[in-house]
C-alpha cells in the first residue's frame, strides 16, 4: 500500500483508470518547465516512478525540494503522450502545491547521467546518489534476493540463528579485523571473517539445519568483488550428504533468480578435474564454448621440440579471431603465456584456403596439422592457441586465455549456474616442512573412496569440498565436515599438527565433538556477488547501500578515523608512527 496520511497514491502508480480522480502525490521535484505565461509542468519523483503536475507559474520550486501536490488526474494531450514512462499517458491538473521542505542544488544531477560523475563523489553523497532509479532498482532487487533466500531457506526446514559477531582471532585464515577489549586489557577479538565454527557447533547441539543472512569481514585489499563487509547465506545441515546440500542451496539461489524476473535454468554438475580439463579454471564460465581440446595424442611421435616429450598438450579455437589479433597482439599473447608459467605458446591462423598459417606451420607434418584442424573444429578466420607443458600448467595457461579471448561481461545472459565438486583435499607440498598443504580449511572431509590414500598419496585424495559458481564467478564454497575424532587426528597429522597443538589453536570447537557430532555439510555463498550479476552490475559497489571505495574509505562519514587519546588510554593501546 503506498497511501498515508499525506499521500493517497506513489508517483509512480497512477493510470488512464484513475483520471477524474482527485489525488494527493508526495515526492522529490525532478524537473520544473516553463509552459507559456502562465502554466509549468513539474517531474514529481519518488522511488516508483515519475508523475507528470501541471502547476501554476507563480510556484517557486526547484529540483529536489519536497513537495506535496494535490490535484485531478487528466489525460494528456496526445501529442504529449510519453511512452517511455508508466504514467506517461496522463497528469495531474489543477494542482495545488505544498513545500514540505527546501533543498540546496544538488552536487550532481539526479538521474542517470550522474553515472559519469566521478565514484568518490557519489560515495560522500550516497543519500543523493540511491534517489536515482538505477540504484533504488539495485537495492530494491537485493531486498527481493534476501526474501526469496529466507522463504526458501524456511520451506526447508531451516531455523535462523544470529551467530556472534566479536569472536576469538583465527590468525591462520584471511587477515582479520582486531577489536581491543577494555576489560581485557592486552587482549582483543576479532570479527568474524564467517560463522564457520559457530554453525558447526550448532549441529552439535541439534539445531540439524541453520542458516543465516550473515555480515562477515575480512581485512583483504578491495576489488570490483570484495569488500571489507559482505553479506553471505551461511548454511548448515545434519545427516547430510553432498547432494542434500546442493539441493538446499540450490532451491535457495533459483528462488532468489526467480524472485527478480530471472530464469535460472538448472544448475549442472562438474568434477573439478573435469573443470580445469575442460575449461582450464575452477570456476568455469559456461556462457561461451571455446573448450580446451586434448592434443597430446596427435603429436605423440612428433618432430617438433617444444611438443616433443611434453606431458600434456592443447589447445583452443578463437574462431573467428585471425584477422583480429596481428603480429603484436599475439607476440603479447605469448608473453602472458610465459608469465603464466608455461614455456611459450603455438598459435596458428587458419587461412581462407583452409591452410595453417604460422612460423611453426613448417615443424608440423601434414597428418599433425589435418588432426589439429579436425580437434578444434577449424575454419578460415580462426585463430588456434595450443600449450604444451604439464596438465595443471597447460590447462590454468589456455583457461586464462579462454576467458581472455572470449569471455562475455559477468551480467550478459544467459545466467549458467555450476557446481564444482571433487576438489583436492591437499594442493601440492609445502616446500619447508615437506607436507601436503589443504586446498580448503583442515575438517574437510575426504571422499570415501581416497580416504586409503590419505598416508600413501595424499595428493590424490579428492575431497567433498564444492564451489558454486554463477558465469564465471565464485559465487561461495562449502563442504562436508569431519565429524569423526580419528579422521580429525589423520588429516592433523599429515598436516603436522600435533594434538597439543590441535588443543591450543581448536580446541574450543573440536572439544564439543567428543560429546556426539553428527554427520553434517554446509555452504556460504556471497549474496553481494549474487545481487551484482542479477542486476547487470560488474561493481558489488553498485548493490550495496552503503560500500568502501577501493582504498577502503567512506567518502560520506570519511571513515576510518582517528580517535581521541583517552580512548586509546582505557584500551591501553599506543599507537605507533608509521614506518618510514
Amino acid at each position: 500500500m503506498s497511501s498515508t496520511s499525506l499521500r493517497t497514491h506513489s508517483c509512480g502508480e497512477l493510470r488512464p483508470e484513475h483520471i477524474g480522480t482527485t489525488v494527493r502525490l508526495c515526492g522529490w521535484v525532478a524537473t520544473r518547465r516553463e509552459h507559456g505565461e502562465k502554466l509549468a509542468f513539474v517531474d514529481l519523483r519518488d522511488h516508483t516512478g515519475v508523475t507528470q503536475c501541471v502547476v501554476d507559474n507563480s510556484v517557486d520550486v526547484r529540483p529536489e525540494y519536497v513537495v506535496r501536490v494535490t490535484g485531478t488526474v487528466a489525460a494528456r494531450p496526445a501529442e504529449n503522450v510519453n511512452d517511455k514512462l508508466a504514467t506517461g499517458g496522463i497528469e495531474l491538473q489543477d494542482c495545488v502545491v505544498e513545500i514540505l521542505n527546501a533543498a540546496e542544488p544538488p552536487p550532481f544531477p539526479i538521474n542517470e547521467r550522474a553515472d559519469t560523475v566521478a565514484e568518490t563523489t557519489r560515495l560522500q553523497y550516497r543519500y543523493l546518489d540511491i534517489r536515482r532509479e538505477r540504484m533504488q532498482r539495485n537495492i530494491r532487487l537485493r531486498a527481493a534476493v534476501n526474501s526469496a533466500i529466507r522463504r526458501a531457506m524456511e520451506a526447508q526446514g531451516f531455523v535462523e540463528v544470529e551467530t556472534p559477531m566479536l569472536v576469538p582471532s583465527t590468525p591462520e585464515g584471511a587477515r582479520e579485523f582486531i577489536v581491543p577489549s577494555r576489560q581485557q586489557p592486552g587482549s582483543f577479538y576479532a570479527l568474524p571473517q564467517s560463522p564457520q565454527l559457530f554453525k558447526q557447533l550448532l549441529m552439535v547441539a541439534g539445531i540439524d539445519r541453520y542458516y543465516q543472512i550473515a555480515r562477515c569481514l575480512r581485512d583483504e585489499d578491495l576489488r570490483a568483488d570484495r569488500q571489507y563487509e559482505f553479506m553471505q547465506l551461511d548454511a548448515e545441515m545434519s545427516f547430510a550428504t553432498q547432494d542434500d546440500v546442493h539441493a538446499a542451496i540450490g532451491a535457495a539461489v533459483l528462488a532468489a533468480a526467480q524472485a527478480v524476473g530471472q530464469d535460472p535454468g538448472d544448475i549442472v554438475k562438474i568434477t573439478w578435474h573435469e573443470a580445469m580439463d575442460r575449461y582450464g579454471i575452477d570456476k568455469p564460465d559456461l556462457r561461451f564454448g571455446m573448450e580446451l581440446t586434448e592434443l597430446t595424442d596427435v603429436f605423440a611421435a612428433t618432430e617438433f621440440k617444444a611438443f616433443a616429450g611434453a606431458g600434456c598438450i592443447k589447445g583452443i579455437n578463437a574462431s573467428g579471431k585471425a584477422e583480429e589479433y596481428g603480429r603484436n597482439k599475439l607476440d603479447a599473447l605469448t608473453d602472458k603465456a610465459k608469465k603464466l608459467g608455461a614455456k611459450g605458446l603455438v598459435w596458428l591462423k587458419v587461412a581462407g584456403d583452409g591452410t595453417l598459417e604460422s612460423p611453426v606451420a613448417k615443424f608440423l607434418t601434414e597428418t599433425e596439422q589435418a588432426a589439429v584442424k579436425e580437434r578444434l573444429g577449424a575454419q578460415p578466420g580462426d585463430l588456434l592457441l595450443i600449450v604444451a607443458d604439464q596438465w595443471i600448467t597447460t590447462c590454468e595457461v589456455l583457461g586464462t586465455l579462454r576467458n581472455d579471448l572470449g569471455r562475455p561481461p559477468v551480467h550478459q545472459g544467459p545466467y549458467r549456474y555450476l557446481w564444482v565438486v571433487d576438489f583436492p583435499l591437499f594442493v601440492g607440498v609445502d616446500e619447508a616442512t615437506g607436507r601436503p598443504k589443504p586446498g580448503h580449511h583442515p575438517f574437510t572431509q575426504p571422499h570415501p573412496d581416497d580416504v586409503h590414500l590419505l598416508e600413501s598419496d595424499p595428493l590424490k585424495v579428492r575431497s567433498q569440498a564444492y564451489d558454486l559458481v554463477l558465469n564465471g564467478w565464485e559465487l561461495g564454497s562449502g563442504s562436508i565436515r569431519i565429524h569423526q575424532p580419528d579422521l580429525q587426528s589423520r588429516i592433523f597429522g599429515l598436516l603436522g599438527i600435533s594434538q597439543e597443538e590441535a588443543d591450543r589453536r581448536f580446541g574450543f570447537f573440536l572439544n564439543p565433538f567428543r560429546y556426539g557430532a553428527p554427520p553434517h555439510g554446509g555452504f556460504a555463498f556471497g549474496i553481494d556477488r549474487l545481487v551484482a550479476i542479477l542486476a547487470g552490475e560488474e561493481n558489488i559497489r553498485e548493490v550495496i547501500a552503503f560500500p568502501k571505495t577501493q582504498s577502503g574509505m567512506d567518502p560520506m562519514t570519511n571513515a576510518p578515523t582517528p580517535v581521541d587519546a583517552k580512548q586509546l588510554d582505557d584500551l591501553g593501546i599506543r599507537v605507533l608512527p608509521p614506518k618510514a
